[in-house]
């Protein structure tokens, strides 16, 4: 799936064009400052019989919840924008809903973002047909935003992609072609670490502090009753948790605490 900027490109985005502010960030302000990312890099992947889960997998670059072992045809989720806490340097964090990625080449998402830019954060929100690029919406993005996304399947290569931000009165639906025929082989709620750098690693991860996923279902149900539920957890190359993801509640509710960024 996912959003993959390039740390250079990132940081020479600001003499190109209007300056980046806290706030809002358009799809002009961003142009020319993405790379292709793709799905789940898992690092390990265990069998799990406790909490309803199917498996619990290790990742650098996912955390949160997917259904993994059936047909997937559409996933849903809310949230409220976390506020990114900036310091120096250049991180990121996505949060979103999609289908595929998991076990496949290709992922139809959508979510919103928070990207640091030294002190800077940058709110924006987007979605992406993956292997395509990144397609941001320009609307307001602020932290404390209320948001509630849903991807669906429709036939063929096709799939709505419904984005709904209700604290600023703004939403799309946009209908988009993968381009190939899909898998539709997960459905999963997300938090991402960003892919890639120039040299193909795994971006920082933005301290977002603590945010929550509620209503989180695949195929219209709680994603915690879809097949082969599999709990991710987003760790660094030592092996170190970058977050935490606490047990699904009522099948559907999740919280993802920030612990590092590499």
């Amino acid at each position: 799936m996912l959003r993959r900027w390039c740390v250079v490109l990132a940081m020479a985005g600001l003499t190109i064009g209007t300056a980046l502010t806290a706030g809002s960030a358009s799809a002009a302000e961003h142009a020319g400052s993405y790379i292709p990312g793709g799905p789940v890099h898992l690092v390990s992947t265990n069998a799990a019989h406790t909490r309803g889960l199917s498996f619990e997998a290790q990742s650098t670059n996912w955390s949160g919840y997917a259904g993994t072992t059936g047909k997937y045809t559409s996933v849903s989720a809310s949230w409220t924008q976390p506020a990114g806490t900036c310091s120096r340097g250049s991180q990121y964090a996505a949060f979103w809903v999609g289908l595929d990625g998991y076990s496949s080449t290709t992922v139809e998402q959508t979510g919103s973002e928070v990207d640091c830019v030294g002190r800077t954060a940058q709110y924006y929100a987007w979605y992406e047909m993956y292997p395509g690029p990144s397609e941001n919406y320009s609307n307001t993005v602020k932290a404390g935003d209320h948001f509630a996304a849903t991807v669906t399947y429709i036939s063929g290569e096709k799939f709505s992609l419904y984005i709904d931000d209700s604290t600023e009165g703004w939403s799309h639906t946009t209908t988009a072609s993968l381009g190939q025929t899909p898998s539709l082989s997960s459905a999963e709620v997300i938090v991402e670490a960003p892919c890639c750098t120039n040299s193909g690693g795994i971006l920082p991860l933005t301290d977002f502090g603590t945010m929550s996923f509620t209503g989180s279902t695949a195929n219209g149900s709680a994603i915690g009753s879809a097949g082969g539920l599999t709990e991710i957890v987003m760790v660094d190359n030592a092996g170190r948790d970058k977050d935490s993801i606490s047990a699904l509640s009522g099948g559907e509710s999740f919280s993802a605490t920030w612990l590092r960024s590499n």
